[in-house]
């Protein structure tokens, strides 16, 4: 990742910058004002044309201090720098506008008045111009430091969403050989009680990890890719234990598009597989409804095994993970929760936000 720059922009660029130009105008054009009060033979005009002129070097000047030289003495801070700039910048400038304004004949020896003037322009410089560079100094820090937040903020938000994004990798890693191994255990009993449905389950397996597999490293799914995966996976272990366990699928229209944590639903059929027919040896049912309601997505997997006291209360690794894995996913705006169906069962529901694939 690359850290954001925090420094001041550069070149002529800042040194001309508007608000700084403003500044200056805001308070040259008073002063200029200011002195022509006490001139009668001088028109306002010109001395506001002076005042500009000595605030407009005085800017400059202190704009090249900030930058040049780009190291100074350790004895020696920047904004001191500045702001002796500033203050030798002021009788040059008056010195500029004041021939500027005559026409190149300020004839200062032959005009007291003028003179007099000229002194006045720098003492009133000299006098406020530092307090003007301190002003824009302070501002300068403030939008520095504002800069500066702002850069380690998103600099925090871009790591915490990398953490995220390594600890979702990290649980789907979890995910992986928790299912194959389930699955591939199922397939080996059949081999080794000589089912002749072995070679098509081996089949219908092969061809269901073809398609799920890849979909494991991606951050998110749609439902309705998950329904298919959740099919094929309920159709392969119908052939495995077709007298024991039936099921249905019950999918609002609108929710195939929806946004949704590989595996996440498919998760919830097996642990129902798993925990719930499979120890019962009459079987069961498997019912999986996904439904949509006030901008929410549930989705139900209820079966008709052994129930809560037999497969235990708790939360296995799968469905662990896949707690975790939701909260990442929603911001920890998703739940899981199981409770127990009557007369025997459980129901398994996951309640999430009803977000776009694309989201």
């Amino acid at each position: 990742m690359i850290a954001a720059d925090t420094s001041p922009p550069r070149g002529l660029g800042r040194m001309l910058s508007w608000p700084r130009v403003r500044t200056t105008l805001i308070f040259a054009v008073p002063l200029g004002l200011m002195h022509s009060i006490s001139s009668s033979t001088t028109p306002a005009s010109t001395w506001v044309a002076r005042a500009i002129t000595v605030g407009l070097l005085a800017m400059l000047v202190f704009g090249l201090c900030e930058q040049w030289p780009a190291r100074l003495p350790n004895w020696l801070a920047r904004w001191v720098w500045q702001l002796i700039g500033v203050v030798v910048s002021i009788p040059f400038g008056a010195l500029l506008a004041y021939y500027w304004t005559t026409g190149g004949h300020p004839n200062f020896a032959g005009e007291p008045l003028r003179v007099s003037g000229f002194f006045g322009m720098c003492f009133s410089g000299i006098l406020f111009g530092p307090w003007v560079a301190l002003g824009a100094m302070v501002r300068q820090r403030d939008a520095l430091a504002r800069h500066q937040a702002l850069a380690f903020q998103l600099e925090r938000s871009e790591l915490e969403r990398q953490a995220l994004d390594a600890r979702m990798r990290l649980l789907q890693a979890q995910v992986q050989p928790h299912f194959l191994f389930n699955t591939l255990a199922n397939v080996r009993a059949l081999v080794n009680t000589g089912s002749p449905r072995a070679s098509a389950v081996l089949d219908s397996l092969i061809a269901y990890l073809r398609a799920a597999v890849p979909r494991l490293d991606e951050p998110a799914t749609t439902l309705g890719q998950e329904v298919q995966l959740v099919r094929a996976y309920l159709e392969l272990m119908h052939m495995r234990i077709p007298d024991r366990l039936q099921f249905s699928l019950h999918v609002d229209e609108a929710a195939h598009g929806l946004r949704c944590p590989p595996m996440a639903v498919l998760t919830l059929v097996e642990n129902a597989v798993r925990h719930g027919i499979d120890p019962s040896e009459e079987g069961g049912r498997i019912e999986v409804n996904i439904a949509l309601r006030d901008g929410r997505c549930s989705a139900r997997v209820i079966d008709t095994g052994v129930g809560l006291q037999q497969a235990g209360n708790g939360l296995g690794t799968g469905l662990s993970t896949l707690r975790e894995r939701m909260q990442l996913t929603f911001g920890g705006d998703a739940r899981l929760s199981l409770t127990g169906v009557v007369p025997h069962g459980v129901c398994a529901e996951l309640d999430f936000p009803a977000q776009k694939g694309g989201a």
